[in-house]
């Protein structure tokens, strides 16, 4: 069945999409997972952007102390940017991808990858680990994406 698009009613079936969810639910989950690190680091370092969140820090201008940018948070909230930069497009590239017929061991490979990746991503943004670390994780998992998508189009488009 290599090549071939599959109907929608298989695809609980499918392998491929059933690991396309799984790992898929995994990088989702991680940048969930991100929101809340952002929320930590604003609240440990009382660094607020709206003025309604510095309530539980006083009143009037004592809470206006608390509206600030910090470093550390900043550095949490590019790292969440990062992800919705990167897995948003793998979503729907490799649901596509998923539904173009390829080899399960191929589809892992791409997915694993990525998601190592980001992982990693993730890491080095957060410890924060040496360049090129992070750019390099950033680059695997960006290519990954893109040779999904090249799949894609080969197989839509016979390229």
């Amino acid at each position: 069945r290599r090549g071939e698009m599959a109907k929608s009613t298989q695809l609980i079936d499918n392998e491929v999409f059933r690991a396309y969810a799984t790992y898929t639910g995994i990088v989702l989950l991680k940048m969930m997972l991100m929101s809340l690190i952002t929320a930590y680091f604003r609240i440990t370092r009382k660094a607020f952007v709206n003025p309604e969140d510095t309530a539980s820090f006083g009143k009037g201008e004592s809470a206006k102390k608390f509206l600030r940018t910090d470093p550390d948070v900043e550095r949490v909230r590019r790292g969440h940017l990062n992800d919705l930069e990167n897995i948003v497009p793998f979503v729907g590239i490799g649901l596509l991808y998923a539904l173009s017929g390829p080899e399960l061991s191929t589809a892992l490979l791409h997915f694993r990858i990525f998601v190592g990746a980001r992982i990693f991503h993730t890491f080095a943004y957060l410890i924060p680990l040496p360049q090129p670390g992070r750019g390099l994780s950033w680059a695997v998992g960006y290519s990954v994406t893109f040779s999904m998508a090249y799949r894609v189009l080969k197989t839509a488009w016979l390229l």
